[in-house]
């Protein structure tokens, strides 16, 4: 009996494997950004998280290392890596999965995760389509 897998759950699973290798425990600045309960903007809230919390050297930053994944723009951070953001579908984005430590170990894997606040906040932008605003 063979048993197929889809090309689709391969890619999903590579990326989960490199999104987990590619940080390090490098960030000495804690994050502390402040997200409002609705109208959550891209540029005022998610990418200063973003930029403070998992695009130093070596993690999420446009540098080369394991990981795909870049977190320096909304066209990286939407569209680089298949389920990273699916728009309007936080339960089913991995970046939700991997903020909130459901989906392996946590990210930011260092001594300053992301607090409720925040992931909250992460999952109010994409449940608002993960607009570029």
């Amino acid at each position: 009996m063979r048993v197929l897998i889809e090309p689709r759950k391969i890619v999903l699973a590579v990326s989960i494997v490199a999104f987990v290798l590619s940080c390090k425990d490098e960030n000495p600045q804690g994050p502390d950004i402040v997200f409002p309960s609705s109208n959550v903007s891209y540029s005022q809230h998610v990418q200063p998280l973003f930029n403070q919390a998992c695009t130093f050297a070596g993690c999420h930053d446009d540098g080369q290392h394991q990981s795909p994944l870049k977190l320096t723009s909304w066209a990286n951070t939407v569209m680089m890596v298949p389920g990273i953001v699916v728009s309007g579908r936080p339960d089913q984005s991995i970046l939700v999965s991997k903020i909130q430590g459901s989906l392996g170990q946590r990210m930011p894997p260092n001594t300053n995760p992301l607090n409720q606040n925040q992931i909250n906040g992460i999952r109010t932008w994409i449940a608002d389509s993960a607009k570029n605003n």
